[in-house]
């Protein structure tokens, strides 16, 4: 698990661009850097440049993450962010800044105050709990509703009406949202720092 290919080092190392997006391309599982765990109404986010996890806002209502949030390292969403991740069924809470491998199942179309902010979802590489667990439709209607109705109010008292949920789509869609992001990061990211 999230064998990197780097020398030793005696500083800290940004995730965010040392592993790869994919940990089995294959079988279709990601590397996934927690940021928020299930339960939270505050949102943390890994700042790009550094690698730390910082607060990013309070928030505005008590509506939680149904999920565990994180990013995928080495992607570049439309949004000008790290490709986002949502992983559900989690039975415990991960650690926020931790690393770990999800098995990608489909993605949520998402646009957030005018931009493209799709969502990944994904369940834990190796938990036997979900091996049954294949497609976003394995998860139940109920699944979509909720998650539906987080992102469209997660900011509704600050700014209303600013999340619109597009459809979910399959595995092999957000297999190709992931490597279009993974193509993003080498074309647009990574030169800022070569």
């Amino acid at each position: 698990m999230a064998n990197i290919d780097h020398k030793p080092s005696k500083y800290m190392l940004n995730l965010l661009h040392v592993l790869p997006p994919f940990a089995d391309e294959e079988k279709g599982i990601v590397n996934t850097l927690i940021e928020v765990s299930t339960g939270s109404i505050n949102k943390y986010e890994i700042i790009t440049e550094s690698g730390q996890l910082k607060l990013d806002r309070v928030g505005y209502s008590s509506l939680s993450y149904p999920f565990t949030y994180g990013a995928i390292p080495q992607t570049w969403d439309l949004d000008n962010d790290p490709l986002d991740i949502e992983i559900v069924n989690i039975t415990e809470p991960l650690v926020p800044n931790s690393v770990a491998e999800v098995r990608i199942i489909g993605a949520m179309k998402f646009i957030d105050g005018g931009e493209v902010d799709d969502k990944i979802i994904g369940v834990l590489a190796d938990d036997k709990r979900v091996e049954h667990i294949q497609k976003i439709d394995d998860l139940g209607e109920y699944f979509k509703k909720e998650t539906k109705y987080y992102w469209e109010n997660y900011k509704a008292l600050k700014k209303p009406r600013t999340g619109v949920v597009g459809e979910f789509v399959d595995v092999t869609e957000a297999m190709k949202i992931i490597k279009e992001s993974a193509e993003r990061y080498e074309k647009e990211y990574k030169p800022k720092f070569d």
